[in-house]
């Protein structure tokens, strides 16, 4: 196991998770989590089994210890219709090989954290589902009481979009859970009426906007003596008008629902 004290700077390198990794992840899965993982677990993340990870390994350790992994983060690909998920994944959802990626753990041992690693990490689950065109989201879930892992996942731009009571049971101990999303390709939750009018507020005050606009133009045109002036009005409006778009497009792009 790693040493409680970094005494070097470290050089942080990411590859796959190895049968050889066996004995320090499952060390590390002990030390870090509450829940306990069954060995079948550790068997099938080293051998590739229906599991995809992605280990940190500093590189600048002693040479025993090189290839040690230090952090780790799991995972593995659904079909999104076999999840309870489906309802929250907007686009397609009804499409048979729609799929999702569910992280199982991340971790990283106290010596080697606030350096960035669970966040590259995650980015490299996220690069993974990005290239799987049916993929439409990676998702987790996070033990109400973890404010650390919250927050984190907040600022990778993970959106909470439900709270599951009684989902983990711990020692005797019911707690609830967090359900956290991060769509790729296309994926999106499906808009509350909330989110609806809103959209249509928009396209109606945009649409009032642009009568208002031709109205103003052709009473203008009608008005004797007034052509440098109506150019100058003219500019002015259009002026106007265009920096309403800017504001107005972002929007309509699309709604993004928690």
């Amino acid at each position: 196991m790693v040493d409680l004290k970094l005494p070097h700077r470290p050089i942080i390198v990411y590859r796959p998770i190895r049968p050889s990794d066996l004995e320090v992840l499952e060390q590390i899965h002990t030390a870090l989590f509450p829940i306990r993982y069954e060995i079948e677990f550790f068997l099938n993340v080293v051998n590739g089994n229906d599991i995809i990870s992605w280990g940190a390994v500093d590189v600048s350790r002693p040479d025993s210890q090189s290839d040690e992994l230090i952090g780790f983060v799991t995972a593995r690909t659904l079909l999104a219709r076999e999840t309870e998920l489906n309802d929250v994944v907007g686009y397609s959802s009804s499409r048979a090989d729609n799929t999702l990626v569910y992280i199982l753990t991340l971790g990283v041992v106290e010596a080697y954290r606030n350096l960035g690693i669970a966040t590259s990490l995650v980015q490299q689950v996220i690069r993974y589902t990005s290239s799987i065109p049916t993929c439409r989201a990676v998702y987790l879930h996070v033990i109400a009481y973890n404010d650390p892992a919250i927050h984190f996942y907040e600022k990778m731009l993970f959106k909470c979009v439900r709270r599951l009571p009684n989902f983990y049971y711990i020692k005797g101990h019911h707690y609830d859970s967090y359900l956290f999303i991060y769509y790729v390709n296309g994926g999106r939750s499906p808009c509350s009426p909330l989110d609806i009018v809103a959209m249509v507020t928009t396209y109606m005050r945009s649409l009032f906007t642009s009568l208002v606009t031709r109205l103003w133009k052709n009473d203008e045109r009608k008005l004797p003596g007034t052509r440098w002036s109506k150019c100058k009005e003219s500019n002015s409006l259009l002026t106007t008008t265009q920096d309403k778009r800017i504001i107005i497009t972002p929007e309509k792009t699309g709604c993004q629902c928690v």
